[in-house]
């Protein structure tokens, strides 16, 4: 087999001396054209899909702020509701009864903002009180779909009727009812509590959806409560036959899908969840162009670019193509070139092998300090300590201070992990995101612990403002393992796995703190008694 592979290694060779040296060069630039049209059409597309993956995020997390609104406001109404039903029952419905209880549906509404009215009715549609400063006495809602649903079941639960025109103010309500019995069990009325759709309306226009991007509160069996924005006649209109609800809606508690509209046109990016006590859902959704316009900008800015790039990488090849041509007259030159390009791939290489936000080591690196340490550890049987740590909570911080923050914080971490960093042959590195790497040859799992603590301490020290985590300011959780590996029987990787579960473990204990990996599965783990206590 080695010799056909130098057989064939020899016919290449030859072959390729065959080609004229121009023709070799031709190659190359387009090679190094394609290339780097590859390589950025390879960055656009995963800057598209990451921004798309974010903005489906924002949108879940839109939606659960619209569910618990939603929620929450017809929960405070509907324990209105309770109060009155028991009332009446129990007081009656007397003239001294009705009129106590007009007083205080009048101080209910005036106590929660959503509420439109709160209304009692009895067991004909009459009007016995409500929380106008006169009740009517020539109106009956005995036709109103709540009453007709209380009327004929005996359900004790709240029902959220359809939409429909307050008959004492002429605006769109919804409507949130319960049954009033006698003390048969007998249906003796209804008690009502109107919601005020401008309400919903007004928060929704708190959140931006841009232009194209629409907000929906809905009954479960299709029927629009209300829209941002409001089309006409979309006010109890059914979304029963629409792709979104049929297809996903109806089948599913929560969910982010990409639809396009039947009535526009426009693909969105569509998050709905149903509520957990009442039969509603809502659903918020932006535009997907929209959500992809900077995205494009940027695309079109960086592709023009390398599209510039490339013009002059081509120009420049063929160019040196001509060059090679009259390679006696200009070896010099070439010689020169040659001397400044090994300079700029050794430039090249130091810089491929840093971090360019913080100035550690990248993942390139970590990786291949972490080969050839492993294998020297093997070879001296000494032990190798990995410390992996994360920034708790770091999507709340990039959420709540921007991406921009967000970067100076990893900046000033990465500056007490660099601060701690002394002896030659330890490498701190960005393994990704936020997450940290230290690795410790020649130091057991009780000095990387230790190491590993007093990075936690500096970083809790430096009071970085951070409200969404639980400390008030950022904190990290370091996972710590060492181990003394046995040729074929240890590999880097477990070494990685056993930090990150020891880190898991820190996550899981509430955070800000350093764990080691107690697992008993590894027998060449390096314990406290088999190296001395190491610093960085």
């Amino acid at each position: 087999m080695s010799s056909l592979l130098n057989v064939l290694a020899r016919q290449v060779r030859l072959a390729l001396k065959r080609i004229p040296i121009t023709s070799l060069a031709m190659i190359f630039v387009i090679l190094v054209c394609l290339s780097l049209a590859f390589i950025d059409g390879w960055r656009s597309w995963t800057a598209r899909n990451i921004q798309l993956h974010e903005m489906g995020i924002s949108t879940s997390n839109m939606t659960r702020a619209i569910a618990q609104h939603a929620s929450d406001t017809i929960k405070a109404a509907d324990t209105t509701l309770v109060g009155l039903v028991e009332r009446v029952q129990a007081d009656g419905t007397g003239p001294d009864a009705l009129l106590r209880l007009h007083a205080l549906l009048v101080e209910r509404v005036g106590e929660l903002p959503q509420l439109q009215g709160l209304f009692v009715y009895d067991e004909n549609g009459r009007w016995l009180a409500n929380a106008l400063p006169v009740t009517p006495t020539n109106v009956n809602n005995s036709d109103r779909d709540y009453f007709i649903y209380h009327r004929t079941h005996r359900d004790p639960k709240p029902y959220i009727g359809l939409p429909i025109r307050s008959r004492s103010t002429g605006v769109w309500i919804i409507t949130v009812s319960r049954r009033i019995n006698h003390a048969d069990g007998s249906f003796a009325g209804v008690a009502l509590a109107t919601l005020s759709i401008d309400y919903f309306a007004k928060f929704y226009d708190s959140f931006d959806i841009g232009r194209h991007g629409a907000i929906v509160l809905a009954l479960n069996n299709g029927i629009m409560l209300t829209r941002r924005p409001l089309l006409n006649d979309y006010t109890g209109k059914s979304m029963a036959n629409t792709v979104l609800y049929r297809d996903s809606i109806s089948k599913k508690a929560a969910d982010t899908v990409f639809i396009v509209s039947a009535q526009d046109g426009v693909t969105r990016l569509n998050s709905f969840r149903h509520l957990d006590e009442y039969p509603l859902y809502v659903s918020s959704a932006l535009s997907k162009d929209e959500i992809l316009a900077d995205w494009l900008t940027d695309t079109y800015v960086h592709t023009a670019g390398v599209a510039m790039l490339l013009v002059v990488l081509g120009l420049l090849g063929f160019h040196l193509v001509g060059q090679i041509k009259l390679r006696l007259n200009a070896e010099a030159e070439l010689v020169r070139t040659r001397d400044a390009l090994e300079t700029l791939n050794g430039t090249l290489e130091r810089l491929a092998l840093q971090d360019g936000l913080t100035g550690l080591a990248n993942r390139r690196h970590f990786d291949l300090t972490l080969d050839k340490e492993f294998s020297r550890a093997v070879r001296e049987a000494s032990s190798l300590a990995l410390v992996m740590i994360d920034v708790d909570c770091f999507k709340q911080y990039n959420d709540i201070y921007g991406h921009a923050a967000g970067d100076e914080c990893l900046r000033k971490i990465s500056e007490v992990v660099k601060t701690n960093q002394n002896r030659p042959g330890d490498v701190a590195a960005r393994y990704g995101g936020e997450e940290l790497g230290v690795l410790l040859p020649g130091t057991d799992v009780r000095g990387a612990m230790a190491i590993a603590e007093k990075i936690r301490l500096e970083i809790h020290s430096l009071g970085i403002e951070h409200i969404g985590n639980s400390a008030g300011v950022v904190t990290v959780s370091a996972g710590v393992d060492a181990v003394i590996p046995v040729l074929d029987l240890d590999k880097p990787l477990e070494l990685i796995q056993a930090a990150d579960k020891a880190l898991y473990a820190a996550k899981s204990a509430g955070r800000d703190r350093v764990c080691e990996n107690t697992s008993v599965s590894n027998p060449h783990r390096s314990d406290a008694q088999q190296e001395p206590l190491s610093t960085l």
